[in-house]
């Protein structure tokens, strides 16, 4: 587990980084809107872990406890990040050793940024996605509701930049209904592919600790399961 001042990735370097290098590296400023993903992956692996035998229940509720305060300190805007919070991984990970000390290291047993992060993005979209289509659905909604109401509405229909048809103002209306149901559709296509669970996937080669995978997929209410750990872990062309 990371102590405050270190880097993941800096196991190999004797010296400390450039500031320019640290501005560049630091992902902090905006992937914090990660912050309640990021916890919520946590919870669930923390009782993937006590399943699987290596956190007691007491080790457990420590550490729940402690992302619950944490979770709750960003809703409310009082989480303090400091400097050496590069990225929400490392911040959220920070915040939890000083409220509950070194057992919030044995969270990160088994799992690695790359599942970790690819989980928390197809999280935050699914949440996103989610929230697009209602608001798409309600647009739909209101202009076939005024289509019906203003259906004796009357105006030029143009082609060319020039007036061809007469046409009622509901065809109108109604042709970008259409239009953003086509929309909705290809969001649920894409809701659909990134449906599919990465955490477990380790850094690349699988998770060798007993990892309950499905009790994963439910936690966080994934459709299934990722089939090949590699792919898992590098697959970003949901985004």
């Amino acid at each position: 587990f990371l102590s405050q001042g270190n880097k993941l990735w800096g196991g190999r370097f004797s010296g400390s980084t450039d500031p320019i290098m640290e501005m560049l590296n630091a992902s902090i400023s905006y992937d914090q809107r990660l912050a309640e993903v990021d916890i919520q992956g946590s919870v669930a692996y923390a009782k993937a872990l006590e399943k699987s035998g290596i956190l007691s229940k007491a080790e457990l509720e420590k550490i729940l406890g402690g992302l619950e305060k944490i979770s709750e300190e960003w809703s409310k805007g009082v989480f303090v990040l400091k400097q050496t919070d590069e990225d929400i991984h490392t911040a959220n990970e920070r915040r939890l050793k000083e409220l509950i000390g070194d057992v919030a290291g044995k969270l990160h047993t088994g799992r690695s940024r790359n599942d970790q992060v690819v989980t928390d993005l197809k999280l935050f979209m699914k949440n996103s996605l989610s929230i697009i289509s209602r608001h798409l659905l309600r647009l739909t909604e209101t202009l076939v509701e005024r289509a019906a109401v203003e259906i004796d509405v009357i105006l030029p229909g143009y082609t060319h930049l020039q007036k061809a048809q007469p046409i009622r103002w509901s065809q109108f209306l109604l042709s970008h209904a259409v239009a953003l149901t086509r929309d909705s559709e290809r969001l649920g296509e894409v809701k659909r592919r990134i449906n599919v669970l990465p955490l477990g996937s380790g850094a690349l080669a699988g998770n060798p600790l007993g990892i309950n995978r499905e009790l994963l997929c439910s936690e966080l209410d994934f459709a299934s399961i990722s089939l090949n750990s590699m792919d898992a872990v590098s697959e970003r062309d949901f985004v």
